[in-house]
């Protein structure tokens, strides 16, 4: 999985969510860093609404929360959704020493995680 860190960078270097079922977010600054969510039709649903898309909580799980708008939440791409994101710029993931490394049409991006390996991959395709 990736970092919040690297996803908060994701978010800030324009990386666009559309929230659908299975994806993962955190809830920061509520005293929940730590706490990955799942939207799901059954316990966490996406609504959209005139002022934006909103994250509703149903059920006992998530007490403490009824709704939260999406803006307030980082998003927690899974490495399918970062590899569409990279598009034709991606060539493949390779095994390397220790880790991953995802190879762009412009370089090579290694990380122990493949998931980050991604992420990074895409950080430096939006910052260009």
């Amino acid at each position: 999985m990736i970092t919040v860190e690297q996803a908060r960078r994701l978010r800030k270097a324009g990386a666009m969510w559309v929230p659908g079922a299975g994806d993962r977010f955190v809830v920061p600054d509520r005293e929940m860093d730590d706490d990955v969510f799942v939207v799901s039709d059954m316990t966490v649903e996406v609504h959209d609404y005139p002022g934006g898309k909103v994250i509703g909580f149903n059920g006992t799980t998530e007490w403490a929360l009824d709704s939260i708008e999406q803006r307030e939440v980082i998003w927690l791409p899974r490495e399918e959704q970062l590899r569409a994101l990279l598009g034709p710029h991606f060539q493949r993931l390779e095994a390397v020493p220790g880790g991953y490394a995802v190879v762009l049409t412009d370089g090579r991006y290694p990380s122990d995680d493949a998931e980050q390996a991604y992420a990074e991959a895409l950080l430096a395709l939006l910052n260009g």
